[in-house]
């Protein structure tokens, strides 16, 4: 795969031809620290329109949306159900709540059908948090202190989600010292064809702050 760095872009199409299927994989160190507080990423994406809104709730990909009925159970982790958009585009993360469930491969991921994408689409912002306290499994008040700064070895990767080949990668070596929310990539249309940016712009407010800038 391609490491990238903050603010390349990738022709996705050009590296892979004929991808049609992306799997978005995240990944992260747990906390090192004896009876720290668990850190909880979280992997969601906004598809957006050229108005840089999402066309409807559905596009907003979070692991939440299950609770909704908005599921689909995966087909290789039997009884765990990843939420779906609408136009059965995306299939969203499977949560992992302390980051230790990967062994070799990544800690969430979600799986995007670039040929299913609805037309009005024009960008998928691919973002990570930290979920904090109440929202945090454990209900630890502790995690609502923490940020990127304290989280080692964060970082996306696109694969081939038909051939298992890792496309590229992006791993977080900006210091966030106070952000809890990034913007790690887009990936965007060109003509047909999809090409993905670095972006890694930080943010507070977790989730809550991505979603208010997006809807």
């Amino acid at each position: 795969g391609f490491n990238l760095s903050k603010g390349e872009r990738f022709d996705l199409s050009k590296a892979a031809p004929g991808l049609s299927k992306v799997r978005i994989g995240l990944g992260w160190e747990p906390n090192n620290q004896p009876n720290g507080p668990d850190f909880d990423l979280d992997v969601s994406a906004f598809a957006i329109d050229g108005n840089f809104k999402i066309p409807s709730d559905s596009y907003f990909v979070f692991y939440g949306q299950v609770g909704a009925g908005n599921g689909i159970e995966d087909e290789r982790e039997k009884g765990l159900f990843r939420p779906i958009t609408e136009d059965k585009s995306i299939l969203g993360a499977i949560d992992d709540p302390d980051g230790k469930r990967s062994d070799g491969s990544d800690d969430e991921d979600m799986i995007i059908n670039l040929t299913l994408i609805n037309a009005k689409v024009e960008q998928i912002i691919i973002c990570v948090t930290i979920c904090k306290y109440p929202h945090d499994n454990k209900k630890d008040r502790r995690t609502l202190d923490l940020n990127f700064g304290m989280v080692n070895d964060c970082y996306i990767r696109i694969i081939n989600d038909l051939t298992g080949e890792e496309i590229a990668k992006y791993e977080l070596k900006e210091n966030f010292g106070k952000e809890d929310a990034v913007e790690f990539g887009r990936l965007y249309r060109v003509g047909r064809a999809w090409e993905f940016e670095a972006m890694g712009r930080g943010s507070l407010g977790s989730l809550g702050a991505l979603v208010e800038s997006y809807t």
